[in-house]
């Protein structure tokens, strides 16, 4: 059943949001991502994965954690905490969406500054091919609380879907859920600013 038919209907909306765990920068190793499952807003069950730090690898990570594997026939939508995890491993926004035969949205808290981006990501290996991904995902659409980019259901669609999904607050509980638990398994205890 698609997004709009499950918001007419009312029915339970299931979406996987994920986070990336708090790293530090040149300490070399990977870094963590959580993945939480709500039915709405309710904790359904979580996925671990590991990435590199700025590296490449931010789309196959996502996709090895779901493609056969027992939460991705539940899920409507995935919603990521922005569109790169680890520093600037980007993921590839209409990739993942085409694999997955799902929806996938890059949920950001505020509007990015695309200058101060575009600055970092040029202190980059291969900066020009990041730049593309940010591309490819789409425009920044921004509604009242909500700045995203999406790939696979219309934006006004997207953000009834978020409303939808978010407890209290500017983030869908997926994505609270997810930086939460990712701060208090790499530091001891989850942080305030989820």
């Amino acid at each position: 059943m698609n997004l709009e038919s499950l918001l007419r209907l009312n029915r339970m909306i299931r979406v996987i949001g994920f986070d990336d765990a708090p790293f530090i920068r040149k300490a070399g190793g990977s870094v963590s991502i959580a993945g939480v499952v709500c039915a709405g807003t309710r904790f359904e069950g979580m996925v671990w994965g590991q990435i590199e730090p700025d590296g490449w690898d931010a789309t196959d990570a996502i996709l090895g954690l779901l493609l056969g594997r027992k939460f991705l026939p539940q899920l409507h939508i995935v919603l990521l905490d922005g569109i790169a995890f680890g520093g600037f491993n980007v993921v590839d926004l209409p990739r993942l969406s085409e694999q997955l035969k799902l929806p996938c949205v890059a949920v950001m808290r505020r509007m990015p500054n695309l200058t101060a981006v575009r600055e970092a990501i040029y202190r980059l290996p291969q900066p020009e091919r990041r730049l593309l991904l940010l591309q490819r995902a789409g425009t920044i659409h921004a509604y009242p609380s909500f700045f995203f980019q999406v790939c696979g259901a219309c934006p006004q669609v997207t953000f009834s879907v978020l409303q939808r999904l978010t407890d209290c607050g500017k983030v869908p509980e997926a994505l609270r859920l997810a930086h939460l638990i990712g701060a208090a398994v790499v530091k001891g205890e989850s942080g305030s600013s989820a």
